[in-house]
């Protein structure tokens, strides 16, 4: 059996880096100028992604609430002050911590797991099925990706503002857009979709699918259709098919899936800011902005810096927990059998 040829890089600074003296490209015998090129390129690479990772982790264990005045990479004291203020008492508003961290997990986790089953369901129809109008559909699934998300949450906000409940008397509750009350009569503002966590639910779920399902119906292409005609000669059914075939077979791509859903939902703040009024619906990274506004010219630069530690740290453990499977999910379409 012939061995597979080798892909060239397209790319001309990994050509250029990877290229020997006999102007072939190759991963062992690069000239020592060109290693420590790379190794610069790299180290530049690096310092500008842990730069501010590390000036805002360094500003989270001052004790002062003035931001430095010079740039501080190594923390010249170690004080917990900002996270004892945050865990105890995040803002100015009468909402504690745990009040924020659930609504944040709610939204995240909930949204992830709801878009995640509807869309690896529309992505398995649109890889197997044959129907009229596929292709017509999937470029219209792809059309929200192309738009800003203040672009897609207003016409969600104006849907879903019209959903209300309303106490019109002691005993007639109106539930519009399907009852109203009487004319006359404003009612007494029950309930309001637009602003609930599970509007914003709603509204997230909408704008998190059509990424999904792109990125799990690519995936699934690349599944042999030969693995569930087998199934079927074997007396499994469709329901079988997807649930004990596909399902187990996609689940690197479906954490990766989960994962970016994760971090856009858990890092959500336009459709929270348009949505809710109400501070007991407020998520992690609302707060984290209303911080820099509450406070108007005096920002607690520790305490923020602290929040925002605190913010990203799930996301890492979701890393941490997903890692295996993120990484097959990531890898897999790359290597072909």
């Amino acid at each position: 059996m012939n061995a597979p040829k080798a892909v060239p890089n397209k790319n001309p600074i990994v050509h250029f880096l990877t290229m020997n003296t006999s102007g072939q490209t190759s991963g062992r015998s690069l000239p020592l100028w060109r290693q420590l090129l790379l190794q610069v390129l790299c180290l530049g690479i690096l310092a500008s992604v842990m730069f501010p990772i590390m000036y805002i982790v360094t500003m989270s264990f001052s004790s002062k609430t003035t931001r430095p005045s010079t740039l501080e990479l190594i923390p010249k004291e170690i004080s917990f002050v900002a996270y004892k203020q945050v865990l105890d008492h995040p803002t100015g508003n009468p909402v504690t911590f745990i009040e924020l961290l659930k609504n944040s997990v709610l939204l995240s986790v909930g949204v992830g797991f709801v878009a995640l089953l509807i869309a690896v369901t529309a992505a398995y129809a649109f890889s197997r099925l044959k129907f009229k109008l596929r292709e017509v559909l999937m470029i219209l699934v792809f059309i929200p990706l192309l738009m800003p998300a203040v672009g897609l949450s207003t016409p969600l906000y104006l849907l879903l503002n019209k959903v209300q409940i309303k106490q019109c008397s002691k005993d007639i509750v109106a539930v519009q857009p399907f009852t109203t009350c009487e004319e006359g009569i404003k009612g007494r503002l029950l309930f309001n979709l637009r602003d609930s966590l599970l509007g914003v639910g709603i509204a997230m779920t909408a704008t998190a699918l059509p990424f999904a399902v792109w990125n799990l119906k690519g995936y699934l292409d690349t599944i042999p259709k030969e693995l569930e005609e087998a199934a079927a000669i074997d007396g499994a059914d469709t329901n079988q098919t997807f649930w004990q075939i596909v399902i187990p077979l996609a689940a690197p791509q479906l954490a990766v899936t989960f994962f970016l859903g994760f971090i856009g939902h858990w890092q959500e703040f336009v459709t929270t800011w348009l949505f809710l009024s109400q501070p007991k619906d407020y998520t992690l990274a609302m707060t984290l902005y209303n911080m820099t506004g509450q406070y108007a010219n005096s920002v607690p630069w520790n305490r923020f810096a602290a929040m925002a530690v605190i913010v990203a740290l799930p996301v890492a453990v979701v890393y941490i927990a997903l890692q295996k499977q993120i990484v097959g999910g990531l890898t897999t379409g790359g290597v072909k059998g």
